[in-house]
């Protein structure tokens, strides 16, 4: 009974440290302790956007950009990158930051480390020969760290990147209005803002609603004063 409570108890603490990143998008002092970057160094905003390329969603969003005047920074997922390299390669074209959310969108907490290194390997390859850019930032899917995948943007030198404002625009009820309130509204320099432009893991024409958000949120950012720039790991912090 003894070594059956200590084995628990040994598979329970494991478990802990292994989920411990896990509450950080919701809790910032974890960001702090583990050294995952929330908000920037600089004086300047940083505009993202998960989950693409895709197909009607990432152009429309560079167009929109384009209008602007201003750059962003797209975390692509492999997957969809191998769908339409030529995208992703448009992405970089306009003058914008690609960075890495993996191959396949899965939760890391249901990866084994030698899975998800394969998966950030493939997905590191993939849009290298798309873009010809290295990805230096990574995000995971659903923002959501395991210890192995801090561990393993340790060991490559991947800034671990999350964000400190977003738009929470993958619903199906929500409104343009209503994210480009969470998005922009009370904005700082320093922030890192969180969209996406695409609808692969979200709801169906979830994009459509973050391209008509986009206007305002991109006249609230810049009405702070604070320079739009593209996220690199010189810049972010926790």
């Amino acid at each position: 009974m003894l070594a059956w409570k200590l084995a628990a108890t040994a598979a329970g603490a494991a478990a802990a440290a292994w989920s411990a990143p896990a509450p950080a998008p919701v809790v910032p002092a974890l960001c702090r302790a583990f050294g995952i970057r929330r908000r920037l160094d600089g004086p300047g905003i940083a505009l993202t956007f998960d989950d693409g390329p895709h197909p009607e969603g990432t152009p429309a969003v560079l167009d929109e950009l384009a209008r602007h005047g201003v750059p962003a920074t797209f975390f692509l997922v492999g997957e969809q990158v191998e769908r339409d390299p030529s995208l992703a390669a448009e992405i970089v074209a306009a003058g914008h930051e690609v960075a890495l959310h993996g191959h396949v969108h899965t939760l890391l907490l249901r990866r084994t480390p030698r899975g998800l290194e394969h998966d950030l390997e493939r997905a590191l390859a993939v849009i290298e020969s798309a873009t010809g850019l290295s990805p230096e930032c990574y995000r995971p899917p659903y923002g959501i760290f395991s210890a192995a995948g801090l561990a393993l943007c340790r060991r490559r030198g991947w800034a671990p990147v999350l964000w400190s404002r977003w738009g929470r625009d993958w619903g199906a009820r929500e409104t343009a209005a209503a994210i480009a309130r969470r998005a922009a509204a009370g904005a700082v320099a320093g922030d890192i803002v969180l969209l996406h432009d695409a609808d692969h893991y979200s709801s169906s024409g979830s994009w459509r609603r973050t391209v008509a958000a986009l206007p305002a949120v991109l006249d609230a950012l810049l009405a702070t004063g604070a320079p739009l720039v593209r996220l690199t790991p010189g810049q972010a912090s926790g």
